[in-house]
């Protein structure tokens, strides 16, 4: 057969629908959408589970990100090693992850945007609260999938023994289509998925009662109770976050404004510029200095005003021109069996619900087979020991062990 008799005829417009097509799914399921069971995407899961599988847990030592992230790159994650070495490093950034899944060791970054250090220097190793999302793995709760050269077996989703894709909510660009899924405080989460697990008939009102809004892991106001029901109602919606501030006298008669708390990632060195920006331009009078006081027990942003500046007008044009007021957009898309669909509040407990039903069954199931096997070899020893004179016998008139073996298996 020539090589042009191989060649088969198509439309173009047909093999380009195709095409992008499969690599539209491949995005969509494979990378940028969290499963709905335990939140994560596929890179995140594979880091938890190589990290795991190496040991690497939080009562331990900590290890070179660089040898983590090769791990993951040669056994599950075929990609190249910034995406997943970036992967890592959000999972331990406290101003974006709401309960670490990783604790780091060195430069991670910080909430101004500054990268982190490169992998050869950082360090990582699972924090607590992820060896909850693994608990039970080896006892086949979950499916496990061939990786990418079938040489190894990954999990399909992790058993997840916490609401994840709930209190550390999500966020990812696919093809036609986004998720922007916020934060929850983890005590609140707990006690909607109890209430639910008592009453499957529970009215949203009642839920709402104990998941009231988002928890942003860098705190701020949420402002608008009804478009944050709207979210949880139909799966999407806009929430306005606006920065905690005080005023505060100084020298007697100077003020202060003081923000303890900013919007959810709000970059502080971008509001600096921004802030000299309209001072410059005169869009704001009244402040004389802007200082970043931040430290490792919170945040503090002072902005200091002139002697004859209303603290509350210059507020209002802060809120109004900078990021210390922002609107967050959630759009709760995640795959439910594989497929892609927005989410309400109920829906995410129910799947979550569902998920850890399965898994509790799946090794209650395990831990049977493996007790009845240890049965039947103890009810082995009984009968030996009830005729261990006999036995002894047998295997002293045995030429071989394994002549005994049949020997002792024939006579009881």
């Amino acid at each position: 057969m020539s090589f042009l008799e191989t060649i088969k005829p198509a439309s173009l417009e047909t093999e380009m629908k195709n095409s992008y097509l499969d690599y539209s799914m491949s995005v969509i399921v494979s990378r940028a959408l969290p499963d709905v069971r335990d939140g994560l995407k596929p890179v995140h899961r594979r880091i938890l589970y190589a990290m795991n599988k190496m040991g690497i847990g939080p009562r331990g030592s900590t290890k070179k990100s660089a040898r983590i992230v090769g791990e993951v790159m040669g056994k599950y994650h075929p990609h190249g090693d910034s995406s997943i070495y970036d992967a890592m490093v959000r999972l331990g950034q406290e101003w974006n992850t709401r309960y670490m899944l990783i604790e780091g060791q060195g430069n991670f970054g910080s909430v101004d945007g500054d990268a982190p250090g490169a992998m050869r220097y950082t360090e990582a190793k699972l924090s607590f609260i992820a060896t909850e999302m693994l608990r039970d793995i080896d006892k086949d709760t979950v499916d496990l999938n061939n990786n990418f050269d079938d040489s190894l077996k990954e999990p399909a989703v992790l058993p997840a023994g916490i609401p994840n894709l709930l209190v550390n909510g999500s966020s990812g660009i696919a093809v036609g289509m986004a998720t922007n899924m916020p934060p929850h405080n983890l005590r609140e989460v707990i006690d909607a998925i109890q209430a639910y697990i008592k009453n499957k008939d529970i009215s949203d009102d009642e839920l709402l009662k104990y998941i009231p809004a988002p928890d942003f892991p860098t705190g701020g106001i949420i402002y608008g109770t009804e478009e944050v029901k709207n979210i949880y109602l139909t799966g999407r919606g806009k929430v306005v976050i606006r920065a905690v501030s005080a005023v505060e006298t100084y020298d007697k008669d100077r003020q202060r404004i003081v923000f303890t708390e900013i919007p959810y990632q709000m970059n502080k060195e971008r509001l600096a510029e921004k802030v000299t920006e309209l001072v410059n331009t005169k869009v704001i009078d009244g402040i004389t200095d802007f200082s970043d006081e931040s430290d490792k027990n919170g945040i503090r942003i002072v902005i200091e005003l002139a002697k004859d500046a209303i603290a509350d007008i210059v507020l209002n044009k802060l809120y109004k021109y900078t990021q210390l007021q922002t609107s967050f957009g959630a759009i709760m898309l995640a795959l439910v069996n594989g497929r892609p669909k927005v989410c309400t509040l109920r829906e995410l407990i129910q799947y979550f619900v569902e998920h850890r039903n399965e898994v509790l069954v799946r090794r209650s199931k395990f831990e049977l087979a493996k007790a009845e096997a240890r049965v039947h070899i103890l009810q082995g020893y009984i009968i030996a020991l009830d005729n261990i004179d006999e036995v002894i016998k047998i295997i002293k008139a045995s030429a071989s062990p394994e002549v005994a073996a049949q020997s002792l298996m024939a006579k009881f």
